[in-house]
Formats: C-alpha cells, structure tokens, sequence
C-alpha cells in the first residue's frame, strides 16, 4: 500500500511538471523569447499552486472523493491543454489569455493535491514521515519529467500527445484510488465513471492527436503542410503551393525555394569569392544544406564542416526526396562532414583555421539564439579564421529591423574585426541583412562562379551601398550577460506584425 501511494505521489508530480513544460515550450515556440516565456509561465503556475494550496484548507469532509474529483479534473485540463493552445492560437486572438488561464486553473488543480494526498496519509504515517515521503518523491517526479521532457517525450510524442499522455497518467491515478481507498469512499461508482470517461476522451484525444496538429497547421500556415515534424530543438514545419516549397522552424519562415537563391548567393559568393583558393570552409547553422550547396560550386575548396545543432534538421535534408534537390545533395557530398552539436560548444575546441567561416543561424528571437549574436560568440569564431580569411554573418533585415541589424555589426566590431554590411531584396523576406568581417581589407572580387542566377560582379558592388532609410543607428553591443540583440529584435519585429 505505502509504495503504491508513493508512487502516486511521483507520477502527480511529473504530470504536474510536464503540464508547466509544455505550456512554456509551446508559448516559446510560437511567441518567440523563451527566458520571458518560462519566467511567465513558471511564475504563474507556481503562484497558482499556492492559491491552491491555501484553498486546500477549505476542504473537510470527503478527501478522498474530493482527491480523485482534483485528480480527473487535472487530466482533462492538463491533459488538453496542448491542443487547447494550438488551436487558440490558430483560431483566436487571446493566445495569452488562454495560456495563462489554463496554467493558472493546472496550477491551483495541482496545488490541491499534494496538501489533500497527504492529509489522506497523515493515518497511516507519522507527520515527519508523510511531509518527508511526499516531498522526497514529490521532487523525484519532478526529476524524472524534466528529464523525459527534452529527451523522449517532445521529439518522439510531440507536444500535444506529451500532454494527452500525462492526462491519462493523471486519470488512472484517480482510478486506482478509488481502488486503494475504497472503503472511505460510500458510492465510488459516480467517480470510476466518471474516471472512465476522462479516460476514454484522452485516449480517444490520443488518436486523433495528429489530426488536431494538422487543423492546426492548416489554418496556421497559408500552403499545404506536406512534413511537419518535431524534434528536441525545434517544430519543423514543410509547405508547399504549387513549385514553391517553404521551410518553417518554430513558425518563423527559414526559406521559399522561388527566391532563395538570392539569399544563399548574397550569403556566401561575396565573401568565398574574395579569398583566392579557399580550401577550408566552415558552415555554423545552415543545416538545409542550402549554403553548403553554394560552397560547393568553388572546384578548389577540398573540405566542408557544417556544424547544426539538430540531427532531425540534417537527417532531412539529406534524405528527403523532395528536399535533396534543394541543396543539390550538398549533404551527402564527400567534401562535407555534419557536426550535431552546439555551435558555441564546439567553439571552445581548438582546430586548424578555416579559409572562410558562415555563421547561418534563425533570427534572434530568443536569448538561446541570442547567445549566437555575442560578442563572447564572435570571439570564438575569429579563432578559428584565418588571418587571410572571411566571415559572414546573417543579420536580419536593416530595413524592418534596423536597431537589430546594426547591433550585429557593431557587436562583430566589438569582438576585434573589421566589418563589411551589406544587404540583398529577397521577396519572400524584403531586404536582408549580412555582414562580412575578417582581420584584412575586403576588396569585393572581380569574378564570382559560373552558373549564378542572380549574383554578377555588378549587382555584387551595390549591396554595399546602404541608402537613407538603412543607414547606421545608435545601439549597444550584444554581450552575453545582457542580450541587448533579443530586446531589439522582439521590439522591431513586434511592431512590424502588429
């Protein structure tokens, strides 16, 4: 009996802890700038727990009933609340509204059962056994949800099936004390019922968890979704109309493959083509394979190291039929080896220079991305350049977000390098931002590679010609201990899409 309701306690507190997960990864996927997310969404859900505890003394009679009744609503609210989101932010305006109701209603449900859980116990333990084994495995669910959360339960359930599943952890935990507790509950059939219900709503939710994702992404995005697919890192989204194909990460759009030719000929022909037989070149992001592709036109460049941090990104691009034509099967080229890993992380290692460095990562709309736009990051990626070498750095728009592009330049600056802004129009994106940097002069080169189908030396010269309303702004450098980049950019872009 003890070891049964022990681990009673452990799985509430892992459903509990996967709940609050869920609701700041999905607000961070789709709102952008986690560190506010999870500060908001943790604070709320911590906040309403206490609410619920203190209401928890309101409680006389019936606690068993009344922990089963606690019990089945947090499965059916937990348990929904992913699919809730999706679909509030896909069909409403009150995105947050619903957020921060459900953590809210999650977290007072939550905050209810550990104070009844142990009152139930208090006659079969001692006082300082019952506080010292519910908190013990309390903490320990605690644990072990943080633990699944990155590494089984989004890449393989995804976020809505995460939820569906717990829900149902959380409903046959309500059923199985009606069981333990039997003889202290008079009528236990109106809550078995009621239990099998909750249970056959979730499993049924559990079914159609995929269906409720697709409505969702349909409505969310204007094409045809043709992948979607969920990782540790990201919610990697495919959608095609006609011939143009359009990668989404975390719902912000990667590339269309009508134009994004002038984007990944603007990002990489500038730099490579003015260091005269580059042989060594490093790709930090880029993990469509895109860029790597446009590397691979300089016949005298013998090796390619492409370093993304997730291994679903690269695996897809180099394996999917319809993507491979993309990149010209870039990813499979001999030339190229695929690092998954961290790219600040794999900074810190020491190795040979690299002739010419693409630093091609998603806009910076979170202090995790942030940390990639520093002046700390820039320093590491200066190491492992040569003194002949060149590196570019994706920068965003100076048009729509000019604070943020011009924060990016200065902050390269800032890390000890010369710098060359220029941008490029892209339909799909509007004008866009890079910036070349290196120890030496630039000198824009004379010729570019043959087969081009948008870059000439003529076009190359006026990129870097800035007109009035691109010009430099006042702004900081992006450090690590601050993130100025991430306030910029949420600043700019917010007021562009409102």
């Amino acid at each position: 009996m003890a070891a049964v309701l022990l681990t009673s306690v452990l799985l509430i507190a892992a459903c509990g802890l996967v709940y609050e997960l869920v609701a700041g990864a999905l607000a961070s996927y789709l709102l952008g700038d986690s560190v506010t997310q999870f500060s908001t969404v943790i604070g709320t859900y911590l906040c309403a727990m206490g609410v619920g505890s203190w209401l928890s003394r309101h409680v006389g009679r019936g606690l068993v009933a009344r922990f089963v009744t606690v019990e089945l609503l947090v499965a059916l609210v937990g348990g929904c609340s992913s699919a809730l989101l999706f679909l509030a932010f896909a069909y409403t305006g009150a995105f947050r509204l619903v957020l921060y109701t459900l953590v809210a209603v999650i977290g007072v449900l939550v905050g209810l059962e550990i104070p009844l859980l142990m009152r139930i116990l208090r006659d079969r333990f001692t006082f300082k056994d019952v506080v010292a084994n519910v908190l013990t495995f309390d903490y320990l669910g605690a644990l072990g949800a943080s633990i699944l959360f990155p590494l089984l339960l989004v890449p393989h359930l995804g976020l809505v099936r995460s939820a569906l599943l717990f829900g149902l952890v959380n409903a046959a935990v309500a059923l199985w004390s009606t069981i333990l507790f039997r003889r202290q509950l008079g009528a236990p059939r109106l809550l078995v019922g009621a239990g099998v219900i909750v249970l056959g709503l979730l499993a049924a939710g559990m079914a159609g968890a995929n269906r409720i994702t697709n409505l969702t992404e349909e409505n969310l995005y204007a094409d045809d979704v043709i992948l979607a697919k969920s990782s540790r890192y990201q919610r990697i989204v495919l959608t095609a109309w006609k011939n143009d194909l359009r990668l989404f990460l975390n719902g912000h759009l990667q590339f269309s493959s009508r134009d994004e030719y002038r984007y990944h000929e603007a990002l990489v022909h500038p730099g490579l083509a003015a260091v005269p037989g580059a042989r060594r070149v490093l790709i930090l992001g880029g993990g469509d394979g895109l860029a790597a592709r446009e590397v691979l036109r300089y016949p005298a460049v013998e090796s390619v190291t492409l370093v993304d941090l997730d291994p679903v990104m690269t695996q897809l691009f180099a394996t999917h039929p319809v993507l491979t034509p993309l990149n010209g099967g870039a990813l499979t080229s001999p030339k190229l080896h695929v690092v998954n890993a961290d790219a600040f992380v794999w900074l810190e290692t020491p190795g040979d220079p690299y002739d010419f460095v693409i630093v091609d990562f998603p806009d910076p709309s979170s202090y995790n991305l942030g940390k990639l736009y520093t002046t700390a990051f820039y320093r590491l990626a200066a190491k492992h350049l040569s003194r002949s070498g060149l590196m570019v750095v994706q920068s965003t728009s100076p048009l729509f977000a000019p604070r943020s592009f011009w924060c990016i330049a200065r902050t390269i600056a800032e890390a000890g390098l010369r710098t060359y802004p220029y941008h490029v129009y892209v339909p799909s994106f509007g004008e866009w931002g890079f910036v070349l940097a290196g120890q030496r002069r630039y000198e824009p080169p004379a010729a570019l590679p043959p087969g081009l189908r948008y870059l000439t030396p003529a076009t190359l010269n006026e990129l870097f010609d800035f007109p009035s309303d691109m010009r430099p702004v006042p702004v900081e450098p992006n450090r690590l201990n601050n993130q100025v980049l991430v306030r910029y950019y949420d600043q700019e872009w917010s007021e562009i899409n409102r």
